[in-house]
């Protein structure tokens, strides 16, 4: 563990800058906490927290100056390494014969200033899936392989967040060059610092540092174990996927679709949904052709459809199949939840469907049905 003061954030900035990073974090745009370029830690979110409810996010000032003192937002990693549209090749007529160029992945340099925990999680996710798969998807891959990820361990949870139930988080444990805990102790501002890889120790050897403390270790672990008792909503994971295998035709699927607007929020906004179509585009004169590969939605008719038309078309069924992948079949699939407990998919729902709850109706009646069915069995 290391320490480095709140001014020693500008000479992290300039160390990863002369590795030619592209540095990105969060930053303050349209009412609400992004990730953007940066140029100095003066992009930083300085004094600004969210509160978050189901369909509900505001920014409002702190009453200290904080750089992370917020939760998460709209945002999420996946864009920079799962981009939201990419040209997988164009195609140019030449008389009686056409040519077809593909197009070259980005050799992108990206480095990473705030990754939470369960952002972390996402990430590690994705690498499962585009990376250590059968099949390996290259624009990904130019993307990640060079990635520098700056870790932040929450100093305060969100009004959504679960990372703790589903645990990935609040503290960062692998998957990171560098992690920070911020700490504000009177008139001092400073970070306690661990290194997760070599490149990590040697770009710290850029910013002045010293050795931590004993109670400033204490103090870093603090932060953690308070945001760990502050979570806003609670997921029970015990059980969870034999629970919704058993319930598939549950009335709970109804009631929930009647509030569901299928405008699929939930998947734009989840860091781990990477459902994607593919689309043609044609120039007017038939000379020019593209092929386009964009995010798409499960929640779209469009999605499922198959010769004959679609095989989920009503709301029932696609809520169903997002909240049944997300926390069953994924496991089935990939080894491991596709819910990291970051509460994106209650924040940004316009009608606060909250998959907690959700799930905990499920369980609940199931758990009612057997204390009746007992309650019977001992008339």
């Amino acid at each position: 563990m290391h320490v480095i003061e709140r001014d020693a954030l500008t000479a992290l900035f300039v160390a990863l800058r002369q590795r030619a990073f592209r540095l990105l974090g969060p930053t303050v745009r349209d009412g609400a906490i992004v990730y953007d370029e940066l140029a100095s830690p003066a992009d930083l979110p300085q004094g600004w927290t969210d509160t978050q409810d189901g369909g509900t996010y505001r920014l409002v000032r702190r009453n200290d100056a904080a750089l992370f003192g917020y939760a998460v937002g709209p945002h999420s990693w996946k864009q920079f390494l799962h981009p939201p549209t990419v040209r997988l090749w164009q195609a140019q007529r030449d008389g009686q014969s056409f040519h077809i160029r593909a197009e070259q992945p980005e050799q992108a340099r990206f480095a990473f200033i705030g990754v939470r925990s369960c952002e972390l999680h996402a990430i590690a996710i994705h690498d499962r899936i585009f990376l250590h798969d059968a099949y390996v998807d290259p624009v990904y891959r130019a993307r990640r392989e060079n990635l520098f990820i700056v870790a932040v361990n929450c100093g305060q949870a969100g009004g959504t967040c679960f990372c703790v139930s589903m645990h990935t988080g609040p503290k960062v444990t692998q998957g990171f060059d560098l992690a920070l805990t911020e700490l504000l102790t009177g008139e001092r501002h400073y970070f306690v610092v661990e290194t997760g890889t070599a490149r990590g120790a040697e770009v710290l050897q850029d910013i002045p540092h010293r050795a931590a403390t004993a109670a400033e270790e204490e103090a870093a672990a603090a932060v953690v174990a308070r945001t760990a008792t502050q979570m806003g909503r609670t997921l029970h994971t015990a059980g969870l996927q034999e629970l919704l295998y058993r319930n598939i035709e549950h009335p709970r699927w109804d009631e929930v679709a009647s509030r569901c607007l299928t405008c699929g929020n939930c998947t734009m906004v989840c860091p781990t949904c990477f459902c994607t179509t593919v689309t043609d585009t044609t120039d007017l004169t038939g000379a020019h052709a593209e092929r386009w590969r964009q995010w798409d939605s499960c929640f779209t008719t469009d999605f499922s459809y198959i010769h004959g038309g679609s095989v989920r078309t009503s709301a029932r069924s696609r809520y169903r199949h997002w909240l049944m992948h997300k926390l069953a079949t994924w496991i089935d699939q990939f080894g491991t939840s596709g819910c990291v407990g970051c509460g994106r998919c209650i924040t940004w729902c316009p009608v606060a469907i909250d998959i907690t709850a959700e799930v905990d109706a499920i369980r609940t009646s199931e758990h009612r049905a057997a204390a009746e069915g007992k309650n019977d069995a001992n008339a």
